[in-house]
């Protein structure tokens, strides 16, 4: 398993467009990713579920990937992160 985390630097925080595009980079890869916020983990790219963490700006998130693509798909979601939000 390979893990990071991530703080949110967009001022809207984790947004709808973000999210869906977020959800379609995870969607690339056949490992199982999980979003977390404090306590609460979504497993998989599910928008609805990830908007429903209502993650802010300033909030900090761990992304959690298991799997035989785990480094790849770690690497290209934290890229994502850094890019866009």
């Amino acid at each position: 398993m390979t893990v990071f985390e991530y703080t949110i630097k967009d001022a809207l925080g984790f947004h709808a467009r973000p999210a869906g595009l977020f959800v379609k980079e995870m969607k690339r890869f056949s490992s199982e990713i999980a979003v977390c916020l404090g306590e609460k983990s979504v497993s998989g790219p599910r928008l609805i579920a990830l908007m429903g963490l209502g993650i802010k700006c300033g909030d900090t998130i761990r992304v959690e990937c298991s799997g035989s693509d785990e480094a790849e798909a770690s690497a290209a979601l934290k890229s994502f992160l850094e890019k866009n939000l």
